[in-house]
């Protein structure tokens, strides 16, 4: 299929339905929100990590500098997801809040679980494979977790409208 005529498509669904376009804005808000509690944790875990050694002389197959990367994105994620949660049932699906809290709550996180799998997976691959090659260690996983993040938007929208959220008009 080509790109186009899917874009014009996309966009003829979401011009018919501007309330699910204003929902996908409100989403994305919430997400750069979550970015930035994202890097914020990320970079401040991954500077303990390397400090306190975490990894070194593990020999489990992977090296310390990725041991202290996948730590450090579990707790920053899982920050965020926290973050997002809040808001989104707040401000993007308000309608939600009729619903029982913590059914949600594991419908949201088992989501975000398979996005932090998604996730974590694009970032130790985009930084060792892709990035690092051209940048300093601290560049290279930032932009390997902007990509990441960026991937895993739309699967953990797409994800959570048609399941968390679903019936939601």
């Amino acid at each position: 299929m080509e790109i186009s005529p899917l874009i014009a498509r996309i966009a003829t669904k979401t011009s018919l339905n501007q309330k699910e376009l204003e929902r996908f804005i409100k989403f994305a808000i919430v997400g750069a929100i979550g970015a930035v509690v994202d890097f914020i944790v990320l970079n401040v875990m991954k500077i303990f990590f390397e400090r306190s050694g975490l990894g070194v002389g593990w020999n489990i197959g992977l090296d310390p500098n990725q041991i202290q990367l996948i730590a450090a994105n579990s707790i920053s994620f899982t920050t965020a997801v926290i973050s997002n949660f809040t808001w989104n049932r707040l401000w993007t699906f308000p309608e939600s809040r009729e619903r029982p809290l913590v059914p949600q709550l594991l419908q949201f996180g088992t989501v975000n679980v398979l996005g932090l799998i998604l996730n974590t997976f694009i970032l130790i691959i985009t930084d060792h494979y892709i990035f690092s090659q051209f940048f300093d260690h601290r560049i290279s996983y930032n932009l390997a977790k902007a990509l990441a993040i960026g991937v895993v938007l739309f699967w953990n929208f797409g994800i959570n409208r048609i399941w968390t959220y679903r019936g939601i008009e």
